[in-house]
């Protein structure tokens, strides 16, 4: 295996000891949406439907988008829409799904 360097090793240090609340990022998620402020995120990815994942989604620059009804959604209580500023692209991710906010770890507590 290749030797990881120094930094690389304190890089993957802090990833590991500065993981955030679920719930803590996606509200400074929908904070910094409604200042305007775009931010980056990874999810794995889920399609209810066809019940199969696509793997793990990189957005790099992103806002969310005001919640979905009920009505309009089956699990509008556990997902988020935001518009991947990249694309120009609206689409969802389900909250618990998300693995990183603006490069800290999310976990679930």
């Amino acid at each position: 295996p290749k030797p990881s360097s120094a930094a690389s090793d304190v890089y993957k240090r802090q990833i590991y000891f500065c993981a955030m609340d679920l719930w803590d990022a996606i509200k400074e998620m929908r904070r910094l949406s409604a200042e305007g402020v775009p931010f980056g995120f990874t999810f794995m990815s889920y399609d209810a439907t066809a019940r199969a994942s696509k793997g793990v989604i990189e957005v790099r620059h992103a806002r969310l988008l005001k919640r979905e009804k009920q009505e309009n959604h089956r699990d509008a209580e556990f997902v988020e829409a935001y518009l991947d500023l990249d694309t120009c692209q609206a689409r969802r991710f389900y909250q618990p799904l998300l693995m990183s906010f603006n490069g800290q770890k999310v976990v679930l507590q």
